[in-house]
């Protein structure tokens, strides 16, 4: 219930800040002077501000959330061995990535799971789940730290906050000029927006969401073959097979929503359709690209 409140909390504030925002800009409507046809210029800058104004502040909370989310301990001194050694390998796989020093932290969950988050690749924040560390060995732990700094290394949060943005943007875009078309020829409406316009752009609004997130989720599935041949290099081929090997033997239990796109282990088995809404490809696929390293 608590991640529930601090989740629609977080969107509602920001939320009040782009319209904020929009009122500073002077973009109170979308319609022109005469309330009849659409401003697009104002349309496009209400779209981008809430599209990619979105994106961008969930960014920039993305550390903060994600601990509330998952109930993140970073560790700032290290209470024993095990904690200094995360402490050492992440610093050493940074210093190779060239890379700021990650804030490093655990979270309590029985399923073996990690993430990375954070704004920048200097200002990032990894964590692994106490399920990780009891079924994994040194070795396959190391090859598990060693992804997600790859996925900080290549930026990968910031890249999805971009083409989030811009998904957002069309998706609100679009979604308008449908709810004024309906609202003009449908609903006969000739001044102002009635009430077919806030219906149709709310369901237009939907549908295209659901539709463009197979872009952002097809770039997610991309960026973890990435982090896992940059986890091989950072800790070795064999070392990041017998992690993913690890991981598919493991119940898959993903973490929140709102994080599954950052973790080592999301929701990754699909068929057909279902595939194209997957955050992670099939652990299979992962297994087998790396085998194709070996043997090269």
């Amino acid at each position: 219930m608590k991640r529930v409140f601090l989740f629609l909390a977080t969107n509602i504030a920001i939320l009040a800040v782009l319209f904020v925002v929009l009122n500073l800009l002077g973009v109170t409507g979308i319609l022109d002077e005469q309330r009849v046809g659409i401003d697009y210029s104002s349309l496009l800058i209400f779209a981008a501000v809430l599209g990619f104004g979105g994106s961008f502040i969930s960014l920039a909370i993305s550390k903060w959330m994600a601990k509330r989310l998952t109930g993140t301990r970073v560790i700032t001194q290290p209470a024993n061995e095990l904690e200094n050694w995360l402490i050492r390998t992440v610093r050493q796989q940074a210093q190779r990535a060239n890379i700021g020093m990650p804030e490093v932290g655990i979270f309590d969950s029985e399923v073996p799971n990690a993430f990375a988050t954070g704004m920048s690749k200097n200002k990032a924040l990894v964590a692994v789940s106490t399920g990780l560390l009891r079924t994994m060995n040194q070795d396959e732990v190391e090859a598990v730290l060693a992804h997600e700094v790859s996925h900080v290394a290549n930026g990968d949060m910031i890249t999805l906050t971009l083409i989030q943005g811009v998904v957002n943007t069309f998706v609100i875009f679009i979604s308008r000029i449908v709810g004024h078309f309906v609202d003009r020829v449908i609903f006969k409406n000739e001044e102002g927006h009635g009430i077919g316009f806030f219906v149709a752009s709310l369901v237009s609004q939907i549908v295209f969401g659901i539709l463009a997130s197979t872009i952002v989720l097809w770039f997610s599935r991309q960026r973890e073959f990435r982090a896992d041949a940059g986890g091989a290099r950072l800790a070795g081929t064999e070392k990041m097979v017998s992690a993913l090997e690890k991981l598919k033997k493991a119940i898959h239990e993903p973490l929140p929503d709102q994080m599954s796109s950052f973790g080592i282990n999301g929701k990754s088995e699909g068929y057909d359709w279902k595939a194209l809404f997957m955050s992670h490809p099939p652990l299979d696929k992962r297994i087998a690209a790396l085998k194709g390293q070996l043997h090269r």
